[in-house]
């Protein structure tokens, strides 16, 4: 793989390893086996499937990108604790309070950029996210999505738990049009929202892929967690609706895909 490409590891949920421009970057870890974290009220989420490798098998990274620290399905137990392994984690200026350390706050719209091994630097830039419907932020919290661009490099959008449509084109019309899309679909519901998502729905995630005019689209966290509800049958259905199935490359945990600078 040279420059031009990058490349998706899928571990499971919203976890996977990036490779890009020299650099190896890992999103939302959860490495924990499948168990109940209790929400409150009787209520629980339920890890369905554990990782497709341990923290351990992931070796060596540059950086973590958290979309955000407050709920378990994007960090975890031993997802918590790989991050003391990793020198840098990016997030929001919430998760930067809670966690300290080696988290840095990236603020709305902001970068950072992370120096290349044979020189240069990939830029990351944080954008908006939102976890579920509007007015519904003092429940949800604050999130954080990212797109990674650099010189001879794709570029990455990599939602993070958003149910956005209007954030999605606000980060196209800044920053797009993006070379791959990866987007945290599953339409993720929970019983104190009723039937409102807290992540894009399969038919959204289509809709996505055509405003940021992404040739390739990775879907993760769409797997593994029993408040997901639509999977990767509902996105084939979706995106040949939409008449993009060729944009669509389903992964599963453990499965790697590469991309490349559009042509």
């Amino acid at each position: 793989m040279d420059n031009t490409e990058m490349s998706v590891r899928v571990i499971g949920g919203p976890t996977a390893v990036l490779e890009i421009g020299g650099l190896r970057l890992v999103t939302d870890p959860t490495f924990d086996e499948p168990r109940d974290y209790p929400l409150g009220a009787g209520h629980a989420l339920s890890k369905t499937a554990g990782p497709a490798i341990r923290a351990a098998e992931v070796g060596p990274a540059d950086a973590v990108l958290l979309s955000h620290d407050q709920h378990p399905d994007n960090l975890d137990l031993a997802g918590r604790d790989y991050l003391s392994q990793v020198p840098l984690v990016l997030s929001t200026a919430s998760a930067a309070r809670r966690l300290g350390g080696n988290c840095r706050e990236l603020g709305l719209w902001q970068h950072a950029d992370l120096p290349r091994p044979g020189g240069g630097a990939l830029r990351v830039t944080r954008t908006p996210a939102r976890h579920g419907p509007g007015g519904t932020e003092h429940l949800t919290g604050e999130v954080a999505g990212f797109v990674l661009s650099g010189t001879g490099v794709p570029t990455v959008y990599v939602s993070g738990d958003n149910a956005s449509l209007d954030v999605v084109r606000a980060v196209a019309g800044r920053l797009g049009p993006v070379d791959v899309a990866v987007l945290f679909a599953g339409a993720a519901k929970i019983p104190l929202l009723g039937d409102a998502c807290l992540t894009l729905t399969s038919a959204q995630a289509a809709e996505a892929a055509r405003a940021l005019g992404a040739p390739q689209v990775i879907p993760l966290h769409c797997t593994g967690w029993n408040h997901l509800t639509e999977g990767a049958d509902d996105l084939r259905t979706a995106f040949a609706a939409a008449g993009l199935a060729s944009r669509l490359t389903l992964l599963a945990p453990g499965r790697s895909a590469s991309a490349g600078i559009r042509g």
